[in-house]
């Protein structure tokens, strides 16, 4: 074990420092497949899932280092598919085979460390150690020095629109292993199934949905860090997403003049007037984040309008009325979600509190509405009420009075002290602004820590 321990450090080791070459590609072929195996991602144009491609990788390995090494490898077919945009409109993802994600997977591998040391502190998508939370927290600090205007870019379908020749050549300056040059050519010119079956032919673009098109995505856009460096202006990119900071409307707009014409010359991009704009952060949306200044010089990290609007939908999504599980099963549901959403809203600061706090109040009205819908009739719903503590003539009237519809009874004042916060929190339902409030308290106590040290110092 030491012995083989020892190896792999040296052969990392050798990765490190020498080019990047074919030979690593095919030997690091199993690795990449474990990687791709843990994204569990769905099946490509030939309808073979990852347990299928595991179930026959000893026969299949050997084939296709021999094909790559031979020069003879040629990707398939990518299956294009469409998801909805959280802004509206569709986003295309394109699927590769799992056998392709694996290959594209150790081209990855092998070429991350040639170009990872080389990209801007100010980009933050898809890059090890970084993410959404490290790119807010740099948007914020610039807000914080008072660059309390925003340059915010859009490009224009640019995973579509990528320049080919551009990317190669831009890769051929670091790349100089002719064999790998020419299978990353491959796979870029890789034909797109269309949802119709219509096959169709790639001359320019970078398909999201494989594992190196953000790799490349970087390798694009870096050209474009490296300039807006050049000029000294502060700025945070999140792949295509990029917002550049300045003090005046005045500045703002002369940037964007002068930025959108070296994208459009320079790097053969788009980028899309009507969804760029030169304003205050507080009303842009930011990788699901506003950044509202206050009058103390601080900024606060807020939900944008859409965040606040995709938490509405999803929390009615996960609780419809017709829910024919149990209760118990719905809150396991939603809590997986609010788990989730924190994960990566959490990073916000205590000015989003009302907005949560309304969110844990949406949540539990639509349970109370879900557990009288399961209670079935008006004599039931009142029977289980009084159980619950509420006076008999009390239960029987707020039911029976008026033409209360399931929705409108949820929040009489009878079903609300019956259906307590509490009765949920007892079935394990996770609050919002408890947990928000919990990770919150957790980020502060060392700042907290530290002062009171200093007091007692003094």
């Amino acid at each position: 074990m030491l012995r083989l321990h020892k190896a792999q450090k040296a052969k990392s080791k050798r990765r490190e420092g020498g080019p990047a070459r074919m030979e690593e590609v095919i030997e690091r072929l199993e690795e990449a497949f474990e990687k791709v195996a843990a994204n569990k991602g769905a099946a490509g144009p030939d309808r073979q899932s990852i347990e299928y491609v595991r179930k026959h990788l000893h026969e299949l390995l050997p084939e296709l280092r021999a094909a790559i090494q031979g020069g003879t490898y040629r990707p398939g077919e990518i299956r294009r598919v469409w998801i909805p945009k959280a802004g509206g409109g569709q986003r295309g993802l394109g699927i590769p085979n799992v056998v392709d994600r694996m290959v594209q997977e150790a081209v990855r591998m092998v070429i991350e460390p040639e170009y990872e040391p080389t990209f801007h502190e100010s980009s933050h998508g898809f890059r090890p150690n970084r993410s959404c939370q490290t790119a807010i927290a740099e948007a914020r600090r610039y807000v914080e020095e008072g660059y309390e205007w925003v340059v915010d870019i859009d490009l224009e379908k640019f995973f579509d629109r990528v320049h080919h020749q551009r990317l190669m050549g831009r890769l051929s300056q670091r790349l100089k292993d002719k064999p790998l040059l020419a299978l990353i050519g491959r796979m870029l010119k890789a034909k797109v199934v269309m949802p119709d079956g219509v096959k169709v032919s790639t001359e320019e673009g970078v398909p999201q949905g494989g594992p190196l098109s953000p790799m490349l995505s970087n390798i694009v856009l870096s050209e474009l860090d490296e300039e807006l460096a050049r000029r000294g202006h502060r700025f945070v990119r999140y792949a295509d997403d990029c917002n550049i900071y300045v003090r005046s409307e005045r500045a703002g707009v002369r940037v964007m003049a002068s930025v959108s014409s070296y994208i459009k010359r320079r790097l053969r991009l788009k980028v899309n007037g009507s969804k760029s704009a030169v304003a205050h952060p507080e009303t842009r949306h930011f990788l699901g984040y506003r950044l509202q200044p206050t009058k103390g010089g601080r900024a606060e990290v807020m939900l944008s309008e859409r965040s606040e609007k995709r938490l509405s939908e999803r929390i009615c999504e996960l609780t419809p009325r017709t829910w024919g599980k149990s209760l118990k099963a719905n809150i396991s549901e939603v809590n997986g979600y609010l788990q989730g959403w924190l994960g990566h809203f959490g990073v916000c600061t205590p000015g989003i509190e009302r907005s949560i706090q309304k969110a844990d109040a949406h949540i539990r009205r639509r349970l109370r509405a879900i557990t009288l819908k399961h209670w079935k009739t008006k004599r039931t719903i009142a029977l289980r009420l009084i159980k619950l503590g509420i006076k008999r003539k009390t239960a029987w009237q707020s039911v029976y009075e008026g033409h209360h519809s399931i929705w409108a009874l949820s929040h009489h004042p009878a079903v609300d002290r019956g259906l307590r916060n509490a009765y949920f929190a007892e079935r394990g339902l996770v609050s919002l602004l408890d947990r928000f409030r919990k990770i919150w308290a957790a980020i502060n106590a060392p700042a907290q820590i530290e002062l009171s040290l200093g007091t007692m110092r003094s």
